[in-house]
């Protein structure tokens, strides 16, 4: 199993917002994540819009492709994007660059 951590960076004057989205994500969304293989998947927000994502996996670019191809996934990252500091015309989900691990303690 993969361990996925990313950083992301949420606009401070959307921090709110994105916590109350988050606090309703469509059921739609939340099936399409577990079929497409993203478990144990959190989101962890810092007040000045740091975003830390965490979520394990078989394989992260085949489950990321997989959902790449869903309906709801277009639909959502169109949703979230205005949220996001320096996405460059990329989708929040293609912003997702995986950090290194350096250490686990199992």
């Amino acid at each position: 199993m993969q361990r996925v951590c990313f950083l992301l960076k949420v606009r401070a004057d959307r921090v709110a917002e994105y916590r109350a989205r988050h606090a309703t994500v469509w059921p739609e969304m939340l099936d399409a994540l577990s079929a497409t293989g993203w478990h144990n998947y959190s989101l962890f927000l810092r007040e000045d819009g740091l975003l830390v994502g965490y979520l394990e996996t078989e394989d992260f670019e085949k489950s990321r492709r997989a959902m790449e191809a869903t309906e709801v996934n277009a639909r959502w990252q169109h949703e979230m994007a205005p949220f996001f500091e320096s996405l460059d015309g990329t989708r929040p989900d293609e912003a997702m660059k995986p950090l290194s691990e350096v250490f686990h303690l199992a």
